[in-house]
Formats: structure tokens, sequence, C-alpha cells
């Protein structure tokens, strides 16, 4: 018996981590062509010129989504961002992500 629950809960770990990696699965072209108003302050190729914007080619792509929620829904506070966001779906934000995620961060 205890080793059908282990088998249950070592189940249900891998079903949410397989879930999970996938909910950000976003299309890498439509996020490029997504991008062009990013490419003011982070860069064509997602390295920024300015100084105080991040650089974004190569961040992780679960991380990239999850910022910019933040800063489309609110949870995030920045005057440059918060209006940025605001109008990105969530396929836009997962496009995106997909996008800055796959380029090199070398440039």
């Amino acid at each position: 018996m205890k080793s059908i629950k282990i088998a249950i809960l070592a189940m249900t770990a891998l079903s949410c981590a397989i879930a999970s990696s996938n909910a950000f699965a976003g299309d890498a072209a439509k996020g490029k062509a997504k991008s062009a108003t990013c490419v003011a302050c982070h860069g064509a190729n997602g390295i920024s010129m300015i100084p105080m914007y991040p650089n974004l080619a190569g961040q992780k792509e679960q991380y990239l989504a999850l910022q910019l929620k933040a800063f489309r829904d609110g949870e995030r506070k920045n005057m440059v961002m918060a209006p940025m966001a605001a109008g990105l779906s969530d396929d836009d934000i997962a496009n995106l992500a997909a996008y800055y995620a796959g380029l090199n961060p070398a440039g």
C-alpha cells in the first residue's frame, strides 16, 4: 500500500513538471515579429545598448514570461514597462519569452 502511494505521488509530481514546462512554450517566430517595440530599449538582438535597461537575450523563458505577466498585471511596478506590457496577451508573452530565451546572450 505504501509503495502505491509513493508511485501516485511520483506520477503526480511528474505530471505537474510536464504541465509547467509546456505552459510557457511559445512561438519564437511570432515573438520576433512582436518584439519591434522592445528593440528601442532592449536592442535588436536582445542586448541593450542603454546601461539602465536589461539584456533579454538568453534569459530563461519561464522567467521572462513571469516578469512580463507581473508588469502587465500590475504585480511588478515600472513606469516604462507597465504600459508596454499592458496590451500583451498570454500568447504574446509566451511568444516573446520564447524568442528572447532563444537568442545568444553573447550577442
